[in-house]
């Protein structure tokens, strides 16, 4: 017997143990190989940026050149082999193209001769005289820098290093100090090559930073907006919920009918022959497309859900409730919007200036080219990886500091006394222990995201072919997969921080444990909480959709000189980026609540020895809604069952 004894204790101590829920109790640093990582990617990152900085000449796409390598109103450097390089263009701030009327692309080069002036002429020049009185009264140069003006008329070389005459009216329109000519024929074959180098890389750039005072106004509305929302959520009633789901149909519908129209309105307009007008037009046929299918999704949840508002406000009361323990978890996304600003600007200086990294080569007639330089586009993608993976990990920062800050006030046996700095002491937990963790959260979101990208890519690439029709539909299968797979990591990636922040265990642990205890007692919560966070979703769409209308207004006034579909594009996620870092308050307080409430009743029994860390008001709750979900699984199991026999009980009746 004490043989089996000792042989009953060995093979117990041998077997696997389940680990138990232990929050708050014992803290190590967590995943640090990937912080580690995460550091040698930023070298690489700093690397690049330095690259920009000595390579890159934001300058010439920001304030335009001339054809000899002078960046119009700044002092120059000299390039080598070119004498008219290296000028003081300081007074001289506007681009004039010396012959707008007869441009010509050559291989994807416009065939031009830029000069930089000091002022356009409004009035249209017929002669070399008119030429040479417009300089000496305007002192705005029009012939090549090497012809003084005093020879403009007896110069025999006048023809060639003078514009081609006449020389159309021009305005300076504020769209990079470019001489825009305001007669309809050159306008129009103008418009279509205004940006000195043919690349459509500059040619995006350049569409961002025309419209850079638009998407400034545009970030400030959607501040605003998420300021709106979150109060509104703070404050929650029934009929603010009313009010909310009303504009959110609106709002929905609304931009959907403006998009259209704006189609219709491109189809029908006389000047479609511009470039930048028909990729505009397909654009916008594209958003129409898209914005008419979310739509129609939301409208149809929208018209499901609705028995559901009562209960929802109910919600939202308690994780006020629990957000009141701590008030200024509603200003934590002030600091991460202010980071995310930050970042995003300096993501966008360097991105500008790699668009513009290129080595100066002296052409024929001592012009001056800038040759784009070997290994560029490798830096871009890797300066790309580094937005998302960043973006990511800085938002996931949040997540784990509101995580940490609910974790540290529901585990609390004194509700009457909360304990002390909930936030602060959720940060410093964080930074001492789990940055290692959040990191590899985060970068999960790029790896999915990435194929995500270049599966779209060449999905778009193979729509000019005839015959890949079936590698078409395997590419948007694909495209659906990786979505719905970044929305289940990003909902994962939520319940892991959590986890650690109750156990302090690392990403794939707690990511493991959440899912075990999450499916244990989905039954308790699961409709309530995905109802929950779609009321929120509600409220992203309601700033995107607001915030994309503002755009399209703004851009479609000079829808001729930009290609805007990226920058509203860019708006449109920095809209919904913002809106979730507000919002996503709510969101994480909510998860939050619900896997400690799934923890509490793992460990605890709620008797005398092991008393809930739940209040009463959260438990009746939850109580409440599973008598309501039980009720309606009743009736419609009772009515499924009338539904099927009713000739039979007609008969036994």
């Amino acid at each position: 017997m004490h043989c089996l004894g000792a042989e009953y204790l060995v093979s117990a101590e041998r077997a696997p143990r389940q680990r138990e829920w232990r929050p708050q109790i014992y803290r190590k640093c967590t995943d640090t190989a990937w912080l580690f990582l995460f550091f040698l990617f930023w070298t690489g990152l700093v690397f690049i940026m330095g690259y920009s900085v000595v390579a890159g000449a934001a300058g010439r796409l920001l304030f335009g050149y001339d054809s000899f390598g002078n960046v119009c109103g700044k002092k120059n450097s000299p390039v080598e082999g070119a004498p008219l390089s290296g000028q003081d263009m300081t007074l001289k701030k506007h681009v004039f193209f010396m012959n707008s009327c007869n441009l010509e692309v050559k291989g994807m080069r416009l065939d031009r001769t830029a000069l930089c002036v000091s002022s356009c002429p409004e009035e249209q020049l017929d002669s070399l005289e008119e030429v040479q009185l417009f300089a000496n009264t305007s002192g705005s140069f029009l012939c090549v820098y090497s012809l003084n003006s005093s020879n403009y008329t007896h110069s025999p070389k006048a023809d060639s290093l003078c514009p081609r005459l006449p020389v159309p009216p021009s305005k300076s329109f504020p769209l990079f100090n470019r001489c825009i000519p305001q007669t309809p024929e050159c306008y129009s074959l103008f418009a279509s090559v205004w940006i000195n180098d043919g690349d459509t890389l500059h040619r995006i750039l350049s569409g961002i930073m025309s419209g850079r005072d638009t998407i400034l106004g545009l970030c400030i509305l959607t501040l605003a907006l998420s300021l709106a929302m979150m109060f509104t959520f703070r404050f929650i009633t029934t009929l603010l919920v009313n009010i909310f789901i009303s504009l959110v149909i609106l709002g929905l519908l609304f931009v959907c009918g403006v998009l259209w129209w704006l189609y219709y309105d491109y189809t029908n307009d006389l000047s479609i022959e511009l470039d930048t007008e028909r990729e505009n037009m397909k654009c916008v046929l594209g958003f129409a497309i898209v914005s008419t299918g979310i739509t129609a999704v939301l409208l149809v949840l929208i018209f499901v859900l609705r028995k559901r508002i009562k209960l929802t406000v109910e919600l939202f009361q308690i994780t006020n409730k629990a957000i009141s323990s701590a008030p200024f978890l509603l200003f934590q996304p002030l600091w991460t919007f202010a980071i995310l600003i930050f970042f995003w600007v300096l993501w966008v200086a360097v991105l500008l200036s790699l668009g513009t990294a290129g080595a100066a080569q002296v052409m024929e007639g001592g012009q001056v080219e800038y040759k784009p330089l070997s290994g560029i586009r490798y830096m871009w993608s890797y300066h790309l990886i580094g937005l998302i993976w960043t973006s990511e990990f800085i938002l996931a920062c949040q997540q784990m500091t509101i995580a940490g800050a609910v974790v540290t006030c529901y585990f609390n046996r004194s509700k009457n006394d909360p304990p002390d700095h909930p936030i602060l002491s959720s940060l410093s937990i964080l930074f001492f222990y789990h940055q290692g963790t959040v990191v590899k959260g985060s970068f999960l979101i790029p790896v999915v995201r990435l194929p995500r990208i270049i599966v779209m890519y060449m999905q778009n690439a193979l729509k000019e072919q005839q015959h890949g029709a079936l590698s078409r539909y395997l590419f948007r299968c694909c495209y659906c997969c990786f979505w719905c797979l970044d929305k289940y990591l990003l909902h994962l990636n939520q319940n892991a921080y959590t986890t650690t922040a109750i156990n302090g265990t690392d990403f794939c642990t707690s990511a493991k444990d959440a899912f075990k205890i999450l499916s244990k007692n989905s039954s308790h919560f699961t409709s309530i909480n995905c109802f929950g966070d779609f009321i929120i979703f509600l409220g992203k769409v309601l700033v995107v959709c607001f915030t994309v209308f503002g755009g399209l207004m703004a851009f479609n006034y000079n829808r001729a000189f930009q290609v805007w579909a990226v920058p509203l594009l860019l708006v449109a996620f920095f809209a919904y980026l913002v809106a979730h870092s507000f919002l996503s308050v709510f969101e994480t307080v909510l998860d939050a609540l619900f896997l400690c409430f799934a923890v509490d009743l793992e460990t605890n029994d709620g008797s005398s020895e092991k008393p809930y860390f739940m209040d009463q008001e959260f438990l009746s709750f939850v109580k409440r809604s599973n008598k309501l979900n039980n009720a309606r699984a009743r009736q419609d199991e009772h009515s499924l069952r009338n539904d099927e026999g009713t000739e039979l009980q007609a008969i036994a009746r």
